[in-house]
């Protein structure tokens, strides 16, 4: 059953109601803070589905110009956008480790320090932040 989310035009609150497509249009919505149907359709957001053959177009295209890698090693920040957007267009979950590191590098941490504080982090990879080292030899 398909979830609409509704913003109250009463009340100001959001939230989602579970409708059949039969009961979509025909079925009158209340809100459930306040009872009104003064509401607003909220439309979610739309994914896409990529093949891994434009997920590595895009990386190679956004990685091609040595430009796009300069200064990273001095730039925790843009080092963690770097690696989320990587992960994003890889479209596969690199578990909580990876999240925590990139977290730490958006928040501007170093990643020694980070290395320093997560010692134990991707042992079975090798030493330290399991090749974070080496992220400038791309």
């Amino acid at each position: 059953m398909p979830r609409y989310g509704y913003h109250c035009q009463n009340c100001g609150k959001k939230f989602r109601k579970f409708l059949t497509y039969e009961e979509y249009g025909k079925v009158e919505v209340h809100c459930p803070y306040c009872q009104s149907t003064r509401l607003k359709r909220l439309i979610d957001r739309v994914r896409f589905a990529k093949s891994e053959e434009s997920r590595l177009e895009a990386l190679e295209s956004t990685f091609s110009d040595p430009a796009a890698l300069a200064g990273l090693e001095d730039d925790p920040q843009a080092m963690g956008r770097m690696m989320r957007m990587m992960s994003r267009e890889m479209g596969e979950d690199l578990g909580p480790e990876f999240e925590e590191v990139v977290e730490r590098l958006e928040r501007g941490q170093s990643p020694e320090e980070i290395e320093k504080e997560l010692p134990d982090l991707g042992e079975e990879l090798g030493s330290g932040l399991g090749g974070m080292d080496d992220i400038e030899d791309f």
